[in-house]
């Protein structure tokens, strides 16, 4: 069982990641293995040319990372990640969801995919979290 007792918990603990939530993402649904969280898209997401920023999508992901790393009892840091942006969002929201693909002493290994709600792929982050 991991840090985070329930939702409402991982809600609490992560309004404090304020540059994600100020930019409306949000943790819809959690347990020990998957973390969903979403974000609705208007303007404030959106660059010169119309399109949702690779930044938003970006700050979306890396939230549902930081719950998914955090939930193995110790605090965690990010080490090393990456995105591949494979589409450009059509929907009116986004959504990502985490999962843990390994977690040893020192690291864990966190995927990330994110989707929007047309089902199309968006992009996928793959992240290395440190344990302190």
């Amino acid at each position: 069982m991991g840090a985070f007792k329930n939702l409402e918990e991982v809600k609490n603990h992560f309004q404090n990641d304020r540059f994600a939530t100020s930019n409306g993402a949000e943790v819809v649904e959690f347990s020990d293995d998957l973390c969903v969280c979403e974000m609705k898209l208007d303007d404030r997401h959106k660059n010169a040319y119309g399109g949702v920023m690779g930044g938003a999508i970006f700050t979306l992901a890396d939230l549902a990372f930081a719950v998914m790393c955090n939930n193995d009892h110790q605090l965690t840091v990010a080490l090393d990640v990456n995105i591949h942006f494979l589409s450009a969002p059509k929907g009116q929201k986004l959504i990502a969801k985490a999962s843990r693909i390994k977690s040893g002493k020192t690291t864990g290994v966190y995927s990330v995919e994110v989707s929007d709600d047309t089902g199309r792929q968006v992009a996928l982050f793959l992240g290395t979290g440190y344990k302190l």
